[in-house]
């Protein structure tokens, strides 16, 4: 799996941009952790939720997907519930 699965199509300005942002971080395994989360979620996440979203993005890609598989922690302003979610959803093939 290269890209998103999921058209932005229906989705507001503020989806279309977060989908894009989660399929486009810079390298391969967070394009397949965010980008298949935000497939599968994005049309459902609530106002606050895409806030949180928001400011995981802003985290640079290495310190993420350390905090993602538990080598390294993140303030708790970055990891609230949203956070747990997309760290507990599952990759479904080999690609990482």
């Amino acid at each position: 799996m290269t890209g998103t699965t999921r058209s932005s199509s229906g989705l507001d300005e503020r989806r279309k941009r977060l989908l894009f942002r989660c399929w486009h971080r810079g390298t391969r395994e967070m394009d397949l952790i965010l980008g298949r989360f935000a497939d599968a979620e994005i049309g459902n996440l609530s106002d606050a939720e895409l806030t949180e979203l928001e400011t995981l993005l802003e985290v640079n890609d290495p310190d993420l997907y350390a905090a993602i598989t538990g080598d390294k922690v993140l303030p708790a302003d970055v990891t609230g519930a949203l956070f747990a979610r997309i760290k507990a959803f599952p990759i479904t093939d080999g690609d990482l």
